[in-house]
This record gives C-alpha cells, structure tokens and sequence, in this order.
C-alpha cells in the first residue's frame, strides 16, 4: 500500500524534523502559574518559530538552578531573589525575559490569632519561605522595627515548608503564601476569606520579581542560541497575552499536560485569574525600576548579591527587546 503526504503534511514533518531544540525548566509542577508555556506549546506558537520545545515540569526535589548548570536545560524559570543568590554562588545566570510584572507574595493570617494589622505581628509566630524568598520578609519586619529573634515585642520566624498546615493547625499566626495558589489551598483547608486577613508584599514595598527567563551566560556567547533564545522569547510572550485573556482555556490546557493528575479545575482556573494579574502590564521586558527594587529588598533583608545596580550588563540581556521588535 502506498501513502502519499499532502503538501501540508509534508511541511509539517519538514519543520518538525528541522525545528531548533529548546528545553524549559519549570519552577514547580505542572500548573496555571507556568500557563503562558504550555499555551505556546499546544497552540503551535513555537513550532510557528521553528521550535521543538520541550518543557519539565519542576517539583520539591528539583533545583532549576542547578538543572541549569548541569545543561540538563536551555532556559529556567527561577525568582530574581534565587537566580541573584546562584550568580553570587559563581553560577552565571542571566535574566533574558521577566513575565511577570508582579509579586504574588503575602502573608496570610488568621484573625482568630489576633491579626488585624501588621502592629499585631509581634508576639506571633509567622511562616516563612527560605532558599532566598526570606529576605524581601526580613527587610519588611526591619521597616517596621520588629525583630526576628521572637519574644514579645518580636516575631518567632517558623521555616515553612510547602504546605499550608501551620495556618490551618494553629502552630503559626500567619503564613506565607502564593496569592495564586496557597492561599486557596487555605480556602479548601476550611477557613473563608472573612476568617483571614492577607498582607500582599507589593502593597509594603518589599515585592522582589518571579518567574522570570534565566540562561547561562556563556550561552550567550553562541549568536545561534541568542537567536533560538529569541524566537523563544516571543512565542512565550504570545502564549502569556493569549492566556491572561481566555484564563479558563488556558487552564484547561495546562491540565492537559498535568500528567500527574494532581490538579483540579477549580484549583487552575482560580491560579489562572490571579497569575493574569502578575503577567498583565508585561511585554516580557526587564523594567529597571522592578530591577531596582528587588535588588533593594534583597539588600535591605541582609542578603548582599554581588550585582550592579543597574539592570545593564554582565547579568542581564537583550533578549526581549530584540525578540518584541
């Protein structure tokens, strides 16, 4: 039996066998907070570039950092806070994109635990992110001129794993959380909004940026990987826009790719209307302000990463710019 391709078919194997290699290393598992990419993926966006990408969904046991370094990725997503901290450790990442214009962070409390303002933090215990995400938190407690060691006029900082048990259980006041994701496993975990009380680290000043692009820095020095770089760029910033206006499709899409099965519809559709509100306002560019005030906060909580001030050079490039015009 003989088979013939049609002309489209046989531009379809054509592209996919001469399509530029790319893989994605995710932050964490599989859901509508990495929506933009697999958007990109199942809408053909990137095989629109000429891309076959390839994109791995992160978890608790993995480190994008140092999936990075071991070229077992092209490109990570990671927090500015984490990807500063491993080029301060000697590993050369550079941000060539930011998705996110927004911080999702917030202590969520309780207010049976007393917590109305932030002038009743002390005396409390409060739930905290480490691995980097503890010095926007650190630098918020110093403005405010309560101090870390506990007592009663202090706060007894709990290193909190990924769950939201502490809250839930009664050993923690307040908890830190995802304004997409944990706060709603809060939500589930039988408490309602009206039982909480949220504090967002944007509205006090000490937001650092997520969820941006990282590559190697040597990478850059190839210009066929700047160019697949590129047209990654783009593509990801097409499934982005596409996806903060149809959220609910979007959703339904990342679900299609959560092999584990771990994740709900509710759950996704709620991550994506939050995570809508982080990506909105950005085209995928670095804005320097963004840039200097994470680089504040991390300063101002104790950390001390070895960067310029500006957004302008060695750990930073212009990916974007080129990708967008």
């Amino acid at each position: 039996m003989k088979t013939t391709l049609t002309g489209a078919a046989l531009s379809l194997v054509a592209g996919t066998a001469f399509a530029d290699d790319v893989t994605l290393q995710l932050k964490w598992v599989t859901q509508a907070q990495f929506a933009g990419y697999y958007v990109a993926l199942e809408n053909g966006f990137y095989e629109e570039e000429g891309l076959n990408v390839t994109i791995l969904p992160g978890g608790p046991d993995i480190a994008p950092t140092q999936v990075l370094a071991g070229g077992g990725a092209d490109v990570t997503v990671e927090w500015m806070p984490a990807a500063l901290a491993a080029r301060e450790k000697g590993l050369p990442m550079v941000n060539i994109a930011q998705p996110f214009k927004s911080s999702g962070m917030m202590l969520t409390c309780r207010k049976d635990a007393g917590i109305e303002t932030t002038e009743d933090f002390a005396g409390n215990t409060l739930g905290v992110w480490f691995f980097g995400n503890e010095f926007p938190f650190l630098s918020w407690m110093s403005q405010l001129g309560i101090s870390t060691e506990g007592g009663d006029a202090g706060v007894e900082v709990l290193r909190q794993g990924f769950n939201v048990d502490p809250l839930l259980n009664g050993q923690a006041a307040c908890i830190s959380t995802m304004t997409y994701n944990e706060y709603w496993q809060v939500i589930d975990g039988g408490l309602t909004p009206d039982d909480l009380v949220t504090f967002k680290y944007e509205d006090q000043g000490v937001a650092t940026l997520e969820d941006g692009l990282y590559v190697l820095e040597e990478n850059l020095a190839d210009p066929a990987f700047v160019d697949r770089m590129e047209r990654f760029v783009r593509a990801s910033m097409r499934g982005w826009k596409w996806a903060e206006v149809n959220p609910e499709d979007a959703a339904m899409i990342v679900l299609e790719y959560d092999q584990t099965g771990a994740q709900t519809e509710q759950h996704q559709v709620r991550m994506m209307g939050e995570v809508a509100k982080l990506t909105a306002g950005s085209n995928g560019a670095l804005d320097p302000a963004d840039y200097a005030r994470t680089v504040a906060s991390l300063l101002a909580g104790g950390s001390d990463p070895v960067i310029s001030q500006e957004p302008e050079g060695a750990w930073t490039h212009a990916i974007t710019d080129a990708a967008l015009n």
